[in-house]
């Protein structure tokens, strides 16, 4: 008999064994797949917190940091803001003073709290001067700070005694290139909006006049009543109490068109010196890097605020134009400050700080 090979029952002890590095890897790779499924769901779970949690902003109290002291035209106005937006978003917005240091104690505290649109910063056009006034700062307002909106605009008024000569620009400048050296101009502080101000109308008009720096603005006023200084350089809320009781004269505005608060008072643009155009300005700005909707949610609401009748009202008695306006125009206005003042104080040779 002649025997035949028989292949052996297909069994499960006869299959062949996976290689252990296989089977390690078939579990890695399932491991992996869990993983990642994981870390998908807790992603999309952090994204549905986030946007929901812009959805519900603010659910608690905004603060706004302000470079200024308790009781200023700047704090007045911010304070007058934040009360409406307090009523309209249902959360208090509250205001935080850190003066000191041209601003930059307020601006490194806007920088140490969180991008989530609880923190505002309020600039003014100081910042936008301190770019070119200090050697170095510990940031870079327009790349560390994304503008919400504009709040308010304010000029520069050119004050001088009631009875003097000067009751033009024309007559000032004329004055001026008669008697070289003998004009004088008051201001405070020295790389301030005022300072600067005066030191770009002499350089527009080409006079050849002195500077008196003042420590305070009531001393400026002080010695415009006295005749110490020929013009003072100053803001409305300073000089309305002297122009109210008739003992200073405002003879020309700064800004582009005519202040509504002194009727038949002209620019110095429109007195023959379209070059000269100073206003100053407040706005409020959050870190870069928070979220576009919180920004504009914010934009919305303050737009809303300045264009209430009472807001207008009381701003006006502070001598401010209330104005929104949208965060890149705002960004675009820093920019070109920036540049403006930074030419001022090359030509002035104000020492950096």
């Amino acid at each position: 008999m002649i025997a035949t090979k028989v292949d052996a029952p297909e069994q499960p002890g006869f299959a062949e064994k996976t290689p252990p590095e296989e089977h390690m890897r078939s579990r890695c790779n399932a491991w992996h797949r869990i993983g990642a499924s994981a870390v998908a769901a807790v992603t999309m779970a952090i994204f549905a917190f986030a946007a929901q949690a812009q959805a519900n902003y603010p659910d608690r109290p905004v603060r706004i940091i302000l470079p200024y002291g308790p009781g200023g035209v700047a704090d007045v106005s911010t304070r007058l803001v934040a009360a409406k937006l307090s009523e309209r978003m249902a959360q208090n917005f509250f205001i935080d003073n850190r003066p000191g240091a041209g601003g930059i104690v307020a601006a490194k505290a806007a920088l140490n709290f969180p991008t989530d649109g609880y923190t505002l910063y309020l600039s003014g056009n100081g910042a936008a001067i301190s770019e070119s006034l200090f050697s170095s700062l510990p940031f870079d307002i327009t790349r560390d700070f994304t503008a919400v909106s504009l709040l308010a605009q304010f000029d520069i008024l050119l004050a001088t005694k009631m009875d003097t000569q000067f009751d033009t620009v024309q007559k000032l400048v004329a004055y001026a290139k008669q008697n070289p050296g003998k004009l004088n101009f008051g201001t405070i502080a020295v790389g301030s909006t005022q300072n600067l101000s005066a030191e770009l109308f002499k350089m527009v008009t080409g006079v050849n006049a002195a500077f008196v720096n003042f420590r305070t603005t009531p001393d400026l006023m002080t010695a415009i009543v006295r005749g110490d200084v020929d013009v003072g350089f100053d803001y409305y809320a300073a000089l309305s109490p002297m122009v109210t009781s008739k003992q200073i004269r405002i003879i020309a505005t700064s800004g582009d068109k005519p202040s509504p608060l002194f009727t038949g008072v002209p620019t110095v643009k429109d007195s023959g010196y379209p070059d000269y155009v100073v206003t100053s300005w407040n706005a409020l700005s959050v870190r870069a890097g928070t979220p576009a909707d919180i920004i504009a949610k914010l934009n919305s609401e303050i737009g809303a605020v300045l264009q209430m009748s009472e807001i207008r009202a009381q701003m006006a008695d502070l001598g401010m134009e209330p104005l929104v306006s949208t965060p890149e125009a705002m960004t675009q206005r820093m920019k070109t400050d920036v540049e403006k003042w930074r030419v001022v104080i090359d030509k002035a040779g104000i020492p950096k700080q």
